[in-house]
């Protein structure tokens, strides 16, 4: 691979060494530094990683490209040492690793889903519709890669750039005929994604999110980031109901459709009809506009109406089958996004990723909308985060459930009883009834065997999550499993239901 001609696009200045330096490998850590390899490197949050060029000179990298001069880089440099000089070492770093696995990205229909909420939806409810369609399909969000059979554990839920193009060569090389990726603003922001055409971009909704250290300064960057998203596509289907929808689009490039549910838009979902059976909970929904179609989706909630819309009318732009598209939706699994786990005459139990003030009230009034006896929440918030999100969770909770059970969530390095004790000042101020057990799998367990016929029983926070993050350490626990083993208990009259 030559360094200048990958670099091309962005613009690199030779600051020493061979124009025409090849390389093998790409790396961007000094543990993994080797002959043959080009060493990027970039200024983090935490680490500068111009400050282990000293280490990478010694595993035998001779390459490197920089954000400094030379005067500014650490250490001295071999005689045959090149040094290519950029603005961003992470724009470069996604153009190497582009390079470095053959532009694998090209090879298959790219699509790429950003928003505040209903990513991770969209994407699986995309992908279901694709393979009822006959095609293979390749994932990357926040549950992971999905490549065939086999799912690749991922740190964020946009990778960085060199793992984001690794993952896209192993789906080449599996035979995907389509790409289907989450897109989060810190992916746009850290260039992640830079020099990805995707050939169609949803743009689900944005509200105030991810706001604070080391994410986005204020709504504006946010947004600013988001909407960025719209430049890498070919065609964009942006939600016409979200209030920001003219700052989203506004200046952008590409073609731009709409969805949407209130506003005259390009697909528009109608007659939206809420099921709840002993073996059903879910929506019926027509599609009209570019699309004319109805749709039944076995997954509850309206923000799930605009989900399946948003799918449904991609799936419609590649000119995929309507019973493909049925099919799809009809039959979705989606791991921890309004899953529901349990559904009886008893009672119905759904786990869901909601984490933040604006995914759970939108789950609560959504549930609402099924009429349970009781609405029940089982949650808690994680630590080391803003305590605005459990000041503000522990409001909603109170105002919209019947029952609040506070519970554990991630606490990471504070203390499970502290976070308890914030959201319970918040629950208190509404008057709602709550009651306080701290560990989650002994919460989760009340809430199954004290349910009354009707009830509707939703845990969140922790969705498709296999663990419990406590001082730094992640314990084995999973929502699901702990729901599914109570329900057993019960129904093998090991345990009792309480009435």
């Amino acid at each position: 691979m030559n360094v200048s001609e990958a670099l091309k696009s962005i613009g690199c200045t030779l600051l020493l060494g061979d124009p025409e330096a090849e390389v093998r490998e790409v790396v961007y850590d000094s543990r993994k530094a080797a002959p043959g390899a080009v060493f990027v490197c970039m200024k983090g949050t935490k680490t500068d990683s111009h400050d282990f060029i000293p280490q990478a000179v010694k595993a035998g990298v001779r390459v490197f490209v920089v954000e400094r001069g030379l005067k500014e880089l650490s250490g001295p440099l071999p005689g045959e040492t090149t040094v290519f000089q950029v603005k961003s070492g992470r724009q470069a770093l996604a153009r190497l690793s582009a390079a470095r696995f053959g532009h694998p990205a090209e090879k298959m229909t790219c699509i790429g889903v950003t928003g505040t909420k209903g990513k991770t939806t969209t994407t699986y409810m995309i992908k279901a519709i694709l393979e009822a369609a006959g095609k293979k399909v390749g994932l990357i969000g926040t549950a992971g890669a999905v490549i065939g059979g086999q799912t690749y554990a991922t740190v964020n839920t946009t990778p960085e750039s060199y793992e984001l193009h690794q993952y896209f060569a192993r789906m080449a090389e599996a035979g995907c005929e389509y790409m289907i990726m989450e897109v989060s603003s810190q992916g746009l922001k850290m260039h992640r994604v830079d020099g990805i055409t995707f050939d169609c971009g949803i743009f689900t909704n944005i509200s105030r999110d991810h706001i604070g250290p080391d994410e986005h300064a204020d709504f504006e960057e946010y947004l600013y980031c988001k909407s960025s998203f719209l430049d890498l596509c070919r065609v964009s289907l942006v939600n016409r109901d979200d209030e920001h929808f003219q700052q989203i689009t506004e200046g952008r490039g590409g073609k731009i459709l709409t969805y949407g549910l209130e506003n005259q838009a390009d697909f528009k979902g109608t007659s939206i009809r809420y099921v709840a059976e002993p073996d059903f909970v879910g929506l019926e929904f027509a599609v009209e506009g570019q699309m004319d179609l109805d749709v039944r989706v076995n997954i509850p909630g309206r923000f799930n109406v605009y989900n399946a819309l948003a799918a449904a009318s991609v799936c419609g732009l590649f000119e995929l089958p309507g019973e493909s598209i049925c099919h799809g939706l009809e039959h979705l699994y989606v791991n921890g996004r309004m899953e529901i786990v349990h559904t009886s005459a008893r009672c119905t139990v759904i786990v869901d990723y909601a984490h933040n003030a604006v995914s759970m009230e939108s789950l609560l009034e959504t549930l609402r909308e099924y009429q349970p006896r009781r609405l029940v929440c089982v949650f808690g918030c994680g630590g080391n985060r803003s305590k605005d999100r459990r000041y503000s969770m522990g409001e909603i909770g109170g105002r919209l459930a019947d029952l609040c059970i506070l519970t554990a969530d991630n606490s990471r390095y504070e203390r499970p009883e502290d976070i308890i004790e914030d959201i319970r000042g918040s629950v208190e101020k509404t008057g709602g009834d709550y009651v306080v057990i701290p560990d989650r799998r002994e919460a989760i367990e009340y809430s199954i065997r004290n349910a009354r016929p009707g009830d509707m029983i939703a845990v969140i926070g922790k969705g498709h999550e296999d663990y419990q993050e406590i001082n730094g350490v992640r314990y084995p626990f999973l929502d699901r499993q702990v729901i599914e083993e109570t329900v057993s208990k019960l129904e093998q009259g090991g345990q009792t239901w309480n009435t």
